[in-house]
């Protein structure tokens, strides 16, 4: 099961923060109970990303957005500059305070949105739980500014030591630059005689880095890092692709986004695995875990099988009775990769938008089908 294999991730964050983790256990169940009985209705959602900017300051290899084959690139200027005011956020933040989801901050690089910090302080001001995903090219400038913030995890993207990580990110000294920063954070975190923000240290598995994912651990041990997740690369086959597509005429919608994830993931699983094992034996002051956890016969199957389909977990996704996607539109999605949408902030609120006859019927379509066939290596099916 799903929540079985998640069980050291859920304990290391209740061990952390009790009071977040026994409310993300209780949402959790709640919407389990409205998927199979709520008829396309669900519960209002654990967690909601603010998709703040599709700008970003570097050109990782591996990014579906920005990489080298990602989508984003390929769009208009118009497109890439859209972004919702500080006042407009606000006003989704009024809105959902009355059930306190966790607010996620997302791009693009959402440290480049102008407005970043005066958003998670007014998160925090509604008693909100706050998290960031960064490529942590800013954390120096602005250290002060997020610590002060109240911000409850800083999760940053790192791909191995200095030399590794900055050719991957194209970019000369931005490891370096990254250290800096989060050293900074922790000695204003003691300063403050502060816990947060937590800091959790991201690496996306990619052909140019599995071979020495334990750099990694020197690397935590540096960042005085809270976490270290190593995620499976998400990736997709032209044949799901075109399946995908039949799916979209029924839902009147486009995964092209899928498209940046269009590629061979060319990982060798036996040095991957032994290097799994390797890390898992280690010891250290902060949590180390893969996602998906995946035994060696999935893994094999995950990497291998261009018809791969999940078996030992659920094989069913959940994701849009948990999550919602809020983008630079306005537009609130159930998928990262997918233009279905539900209903846009700027022409109603989120409550109304969360249980539209949208929403209804795309949920309704999902469970029929349980998931999509652009769903088998999305990183949501492997979370409830």
């Amino acid at each position: 099961m799903t929540l079985f294999r998640n069980f050291n991730r859920f304990f290391n964050k209740f061990l952390r923060q009790p009071g977040y983790a026994l409310s993300v256990g209780f949402k959790r169940l709640r919407a389990f109970f409205y998927y199979y009985f709520g008829k396309g209705k669900s519960s209002y959602p654990e967690a909601v990303t603010l998709f703040l900017t599709h700008k970003c300051n570097l050109r990782c290899k591996m990014c579906g957005q920005w990489g080298e084959s990602g989508v984003t690139k390929k769009q208009s200027i118009q497109f890439i500059k859209e972004e919702l005011s500080l006042q407009q956020l606000q006003s989704i933040i009024d809105d959902v305070s009355t059930f306190k989801p966790n607010i996620t901050l997302f791009g693009g690089e959402p440290l480049i949105y102008p407005h970043c910090i005066d958003l998670i302080k007014y998160i925090k001001q509604k008693k909100m739980h706050c998290l960031i995903i960064t490529n942590g090219f800013l954390l120096e400038e602005l250290a002060q500014d997020i610590v002060e913030s109240g911000l409850d995890e800083l999760n940053v993207s790192l791909d191995g030591n200095a030399a590794l990580h900055n050719e991957i990110r194209g970019m000369s000294g931005l490891f370096e630059k990254i250290m800096q920063g989060l050293k900074r954070i922790n000695i204003l975190k003691a300063e403050r005689k502060s816990r947060t923000p937590f800091i959790n240290l991201q690496c996306t598995i990619t052909k140019y880095n599995y071979r020495y994912l334990e750099q990694l651990l020197d690397v935590a041990n540096e960042a005085r890092a809270n976490s270290l997740t190593f995620h499976n690369l998400i990736f997709i086959t032209p044949e799901i692709l075109n399946r995908q597509k039949e799916f979209d005429k029924v839902l009147s919608c486009s995964s092209s986004d899928w498209q940046g994830f269009a590629f061979e993931p060319e990982i060798d699983v036996e040095i991957l695995h032994q290097k799994m094992k390797d890390i898992l034996k280690t010891k250290h002051n902060f949590s180390i875990d893969f996602y998906p956890n995946f035994s060696y016969a999935e893994l094999k199957d995950y990497y291998g099988n261009p018809y791969y389909h999940p078996r030992q977990y659920s094989g069913r996704c959940l994701s849009p009775w948990i999550v919602a996607y809020v983008f630079p539109d306005g537009h609130v999605r159930p998928c990262l990769n997918s233009t279905y949408s539900f209903g846009n902030v700027k022409e109603a609120n989120f409550m109304k938008i969360w249980n539209s006859q949208e929403a209804i019927r795309f949920r309704k379509i999902l469970k029929e089908n349980k998931i999509f066939p652009a769903c088998v290596r999305c990183t949501e099916l492997y979370r409830y």
